[in-house]
């Protein structure tokens, strides 16, 4: 079991260099003993984005705060607080900070890789 808030997990910065001001939170995970899902907090601070990529495992997103943009398949769709999103794996993928004051936050749960 774990019940912690959600602050306390260090944030993770991307190693990508084609990210910028985007981290990561792994709130829960294998290592907490959860078998098939981790769910984690991702942050892009004002005019940040995530590396345009794809890999194997889907995810699913929830967007806690802030507004940004999804660009997937050739679309660019917008990202605002309560959106819900899932994107099937191997589907290239980029998150981005539409505000240059606010961050963006967003929960987003994969599968744990076996």
């Amino acid at each position: 079991m774990k019940h912690v808030d959600y602050k306390s997990v260090e944030l993770e910065h991307f190693p990508d260099p084609q990210s910028k001001g985007a981290g990561i939170r792994w709130l829960i995970s294998e290592a907490d003993g959860a078998p098939n899902f981790a769910m984690r907090m991702i942050e892009i601070e004002p005019c940040g984005y995530s590396p345009l990529h794809s890999h194997k495992g889907e995810h699913e997103v929830f967007v806690w705060s802030g507004q940004g943009e999804l660009k997937i398949e050739g679309e660019t769709l917008p990202l605002v607080q309560g959106t819900a999103v899932f994107i099937p794996e191997d589907v290239e993928h980029q998150f981005a900070n539409a505000s240059d004051t606010e961050k963006l936050e967003f929960i987003c749960v994969v599968p744990v890789k076996k």
